[in-house]
């Protein structure tokens, strides 16, 4: 591991980039101009081998998933966010679908006697489904099975409820956690920097209202997830914008387990003219994600969205975790055109996945404690 970092810094001739190979060796925090060089001249080959000299240093050659199962209760939204593909607004709600509290709770029974270990609800932003709806919810699928984690809402949810309820985001995220609420997914972050988020989601919660969000859920306790919609008509000052304000509540709060980029798809939206990333800036981008979210202890690629096969290159580049079985195909990334159509991996598919690429596969809770470790074991066995 450390050999290659150090062919890196004995080949590089650029001064700026040696230096923060250097750091990145030492252990030392890059700043936000060294992010932004990496962007601007750091070459896959490069970002990549200081990516994984610092995935290795933290992980070895483990990657986790974990076995989960999504609900989307809805895909009615309030908002119109131009590179959604997903959502179906309000006006037009005879387009989209809408759970009852007995469909989903007949979803969380499907998978009785199963080793799921964590639900994941997140959907659109519906009217009708306020706060004592999915404490409801929340109640029933914890009293049904305890024994199963519920990660649930983003931010953009969460503020639409509050407001509704007329609940400070405290009141709001207390009631919730009593009702069963565990951890929030990183959904609904996109891009932070007001100048490209006016554009993309100019009527949802803002930097500021998300992050005083999670910065409230992991004070209760209760840890996060962060994401970051990235290549459609953002800059790499805005990337690093975003970054940097996510690096910023992680030193005071340590609430995030996980960072999550997620690549912008072009098709069935309002963006559709904007083209998609390629898949080299897409492992640059997270590599460079690895080198300057340092306080972060985990880094994951969601295989729908990338495919399996990128999602197996991108373990290369400072990923160490690439989700769970999803087993009941979520329709997110499939209705914007992700290589994925129908997303969902066994056990047994997510082992031989890792394996492939000489990686380690270890099953985890959502707290990334283990409840497996995979990498000596027989795919009979699985």
């Amino acid at each position: 591991m450390s050999s290659a970092i150090d062919t890196i810094i004995n080949s590089t001739t650029d001064t700026a980039l040696k230096a923060i190979a250097k750091k990145v060796k030492d252990g030392t925090r890059i700043s936000n101009e060294d992010g932004l060089l990496l962007f601007e001249i750091g070459s896959l080959s490069f970002v990549g081998t200081l990516a994984n000299f610092i995935r290795e240093k933290l992980h070895g050659n483990k990657t986790f998933f974990n076995r989960n199962f999504h609900i989307e209760p809805t895909n009615v939204c309030v908002f119109s966010c131009a590179f959604c593909s997903y959502s179906r607004l309000y006006a037009h709600k005879e387009e989209g679908w809408e759970l009852s509290i007995s469909q989903m709770l007949d979803i969380v029974k499907s998978y009785d006697n199963k080793p799921v270990t964590e639900v994941h609800i997140v959907g659109g932003v519906h009217p009708k489904m306020n706060m004592a709806y999915f404490k409801e919810l929340l109640q029933k699928i914890s009293s049904h099975r305890p024994d199963l984690h519920i990660k649930a809402f983003t931010a953009v949810e969460l503020d639409y409820m509050f407001r509704k309820a007329k609940l400070t985001v405290e009141e709001g995220m207390l009631q919730l956690k009593e009702a069963g609420l565990q951890s929030l997914p990183g959904g609904g972050a996109e891009i932070f920097h007001p100048e490209i988020r006016e554009k993309i989601a100019g009527d949802k919660v803002d930097a500021e209202g998300w992050l005083k969000i999670h910065e409230t859920a992991h004070h209760l306790g209760m840890h996060s997830n962060a994401t970051m919609l990235y290549g459609h008509i953002e800059s790499y000052e805005h990337r690093i914008d975003h970054m940097h304000r996510l690096r910023e509540l992680q030193d005071k709060t340590s609430g995030f387990n996980t960072f999550i980029p997620l690549k912008f798809r072009n098709a069935n939206n309002d963006m559709s003219h904007v083209p998609e990333s390629s898949i080299t800036e897409d492992m640059r981008l997270y590599a460079i994600a690895r080198i300057y979210l340092d306080n972060f202890p985990h880094l994951k690629a969601y295989w729908p969205m990338l495919g399996r096969h990128n999602a197996q290159l991108s373990l290369a580049f400072g990923v160490n975790d690439i989700d769970g079985t999803i087993d009941d195909s979520t329709k997110i990334y499939s209705m914007a055109g992700s290589e994925e159509q129908t997303p969902t991996m066994t056990t047994e598919e997510l082992v031989t996945l890792i394996n492939q690429v000489k990686r380690k596969p270890v099953e985890r809770d959502t707290l990334y404690n283990v409840i497996k470790d995979y990498s000596s074991n027989v795919l009979s066995e699985v």
